[in-house]
């Protein structure tokens, strides 16, 4: 049997800071089409660059409120999202799985994205932490991650509505 649970939705700051790069890309659109005199190869470029990030930001938008940590059979399966994965029981650290603030435990903090979002309030993807850790990330709540070492040379931190009863999961997950 599965045991789902879901990421801390993400601040309304996120989405703010979304919709303002939306609007953003679509001005920068209008201006190409208009600075090309609607010149067909302009248009297409344009259009699909525009659409391509902005369906790319939506989609970071939605994991920001919808992303699921499933513990199954095969072990722990993250998503939606390019950043999504399942991690097999087997490259898990149960031992190391705990509960951490980031503002009090600094050097788990990220401090350089290497591939992924980084927005106010919601980061995703691959990040080096302060103590120079490979970590993928998906957090919304700093205040509240489950920290998840793996045999594989990187951990993991999630935002988890109900991060005691999750870490506790993982602990007895066999």
């Amino acid at each position: 049997m599965d045991n789902k649970y879901s990421i801390i939705p993400a601040s309304s700051g996120v989405f703010i800071f979304l919709w303002g790069f939306g609007i953003f890309i679509a001005i920068i659109f209008l201006v190409t089409l208009i600075e090309s005199d609607y010149h067909a190869a302009s248009v297409a470029i344009t259009s699909v660059i525009s659409l391509g990030l902005i369906g790319l930001f939506a989609s970071f938008g939605y994991q920001a409120r919808h992303a699921a940590f499933t513990l199954t059979v095969q072990g722990l399966r993250i998503g939606p999202g390019i950043y999504g994965r399942t991690i097999p029981w087997g490259k898990i650290d149960i031992g190391g799985v705990r509960v951490i603030n980031l503002d009090i435990e600094k050097e788990y903090q990220p401090s350089w994205r290497m591939n992924g979002a980084g927005f106010p309030g919601y980061s995703a993807g691959w990040f080096k932490l302060r103590n120079k850790e490979k970590a993928l990330l998906f957090i919304t709540d700093r205040s509240r991650i489950v920290y998840i070492p793996t045999t594989e040379k990187y951990s993991v931190l999630l935002s988890v509505r109900e991060a005691e009863e999750f870490a506790g999961a993982l602990r007895k997950w066999k």
